[in-house]
């Protein structure tokens, strides 16, 4: 099994001699996709990435792999049907993450009833090499059997359909991983402060800092790609200082409820609030995910915060539906992801336009990549290589990963660690089910180097209960240390800052 080891990356990214092929900017699931589909295809690779894997958008997704129903509502056939076939290699290639999942639609009428029915047969049959569940119209008394939770006076009937879902951070663990076993080059904590330029004005490589110890780089590469996601207008300043934004933030939010709310394996989603927003109920890691919201936002930023009015937009809407009504003191967490949502662009040209995603090539030859889905992300990545292979000249082979499959962590792995040392069999908290060895794994082999690493992305702790990562914040620490080789004041100042980011996902 392939490790991420950090100081062997900052090596190998110190020592090359040579230009990379394409060098990577963000490591959210576009960038780290980009790597792994360059590597897979023989190139040399190395990412950047300013904070830790997916720390941004991609650890807070709905933990959704789907074609989208409310697109197929809007016409959008063709992003729906490329959508439902990602969705499908996605269940083939990460079995151990991505599952079928049924989902609920309450009908509060017999047109409902027919006019869902009619449209999620459609989304069934543009779901080649399909794998997943069919839809059937149910009866109230089915739909009550299945959510016992919900209100009867809300249902004359039901549409069951079927989607998939996932745990996002780790599967981009899982393709970071691929990634570098396919020869790529990683390094999260590293943040770009510029470009290598030749006389002509054209990229020729990244100027970038290593956060953990002020060390400057300058890596030359073929190519770059900039996928920094919601903040790639602030990687576009840095190579125009004239560029026009592309991107328009927009943030949503999730609340997370114990499971008792809403028990049961059957998902819902309920297709037209009171809005016109699309908002799903989601049994995740045996509690309840309610999201999500689109809310304007001026600027992205790295930690965002719920509005209070999305707070309260989620909460109304979940007692519409839910036979006792959640309250801001049933919330465990609160976990707030931003959309890189693509506008126009006067001063670049469109290199590659879709319906879900941009690609698009400055005057210097800077690749940026943006806008998409989780679902497409591995459709995004091909396209994206395929455009660095032109700018850059590069002799590669075809995209392989329509068939390349991603392997979780090693649980026999973590057992002889569990055997060799038994204190790190001991749980972080009494409350919790993660063990002192899964943060000496992640450590080791998954290039944890912070609380908040570990306890937001290598086990998703934060996400689920907000106060109880708080508590169990101390031990993790303390054990981060020990691998580390830090000291106290390290340790406080770990503390210090999971604090502040917990503080985004405490509900008030």
């Amino acid at each position: 099994m392939t490790r991420l080891d950090r100081p062997e990356s900052l090596a190998k990214i110190r020592d090359r001699q040579t230009p990379w092929d394409i060098a990577v900017i963000g490591g959210g699931a576009t960038g780290v996709a980009v790597a792994l589909d360059a590597a897979s295809r023989g190139l040399d690779v190395v990412l950047l990435e300013r904070f830790d894997f997916g720390s941004g958008t991609s650890s807070r997704s709905t933990k959704l792999v789907h074609g989208g129903v409310r697109y197929l509502k809007q016409g959008n056939v063709t992003l729906v049907r490329d959508a439902l076939r990602e969705r499908s290699l996605l269940l083939e290639n990460a079995p151990h993450l991505v599952h079928d999942q049924t989902f609920l639609i309450p009908c509060r009428n017999l047109w409902q009833w027919m006019f869902y029915g009619i449209g999620l047969k459609v989304y069934d049959l543009l779901a080649t090499r399909n794998r997943f569940g069919r839809s059937q119209r149910i009866s109230a008394r089915r739909a009550l059997e299945l959510s016992p939770a919900l209100r009867k006076e809300c249902l004359r009937g039901a549409v069951l359909y079927h989607d998939g879902q996932f745990d996002d951070a780790r599967l981009l663990i899982d393709m970071a991983r691929a990634a570098a076993q396919h020869g790529a080059t990683l390094a999260n904590h590293m943040a770009c402060t510029g470009f290598i330029k030749d006389d002509q004005g054209l990229v020729g490589g990244v100027v970038a800092t290593d956060e953990e110890s002020g060390q400057r780089f300058e890596i030359a590469a073929r190519s770059v790609v900039n996928a920094a996601g919601p903040f790639c207008d602030a990687v576009r300043l840095l190579d125009d200082a004239e560029c026009q934004p592309m991107v328009a933030a927009s943030q949503g939010i999730h609340l997370v409820l114990p499971k008792e709310l809403y028990p049961g394996e059957t998902a819902m989603i309920v297709p037209k609030t009171s809005d016109g927003r699309v908002i799903f109920f989601v049994p995740w890691h045996d509690h309840i995910l309610v999201g999500t919201t689109d809310t304007a936002i001026p600027d992205a930023v790295a930690e965002p915060s719920p509005q209070p009015q999305e707070i309260q937009f989620l909460l109304e809407t979940a007692a519409e539906y839910l036979s006792r009504p959640p309250t801001i003191h049933d919330v465990l967490s609160i976990f707030t992801g931003i959309r890189p949502l693509v506008k126009g662009d006067k001063s670049s040209r469109t290199a590659s336009l879709s319906r879900d995603h941009v690609i698009r090539l400055s005057t210097s030859k800077l690749i940026t990549i943006t806008g998409g889905k989780w679902t497409t992300v591995r459709k995004m990545a091909e396209d994206c290589v395929d455009k660095a292979i032109e700018t850059g000249d590069l002799s590669a082979t075809p995209c392989v990963t329509e068939s390349l499959r991603m392997e979780g962590a090693d649980q026999s792995s973590i057992d002889q660690l569990e055997q060799d040392d038994p204190a790190l069999a001991q749980p972080v908290h009494p409350s919790l089910d993660m063990r002192r060895s899964q943060v000496v794994w992640a450590v080791r082999n998954e290039m944890a180097r912070t609380v908040e690493d570990v306890l937001a992305r290598r086990t998703r702790t934060l996400f689920l209960n907000a106060q109880l990562a708080l508590d169990a914040a101390p031990t993790v620490a303390e054990i981060l240390s020990d691998e580390l080789g830090t000291d106290s004041a390290w340790r406080d100042e770990q503390l210090a800052a999971f604090e502040a980011v917990a503080r985004h996902y405490l509900p008030t």
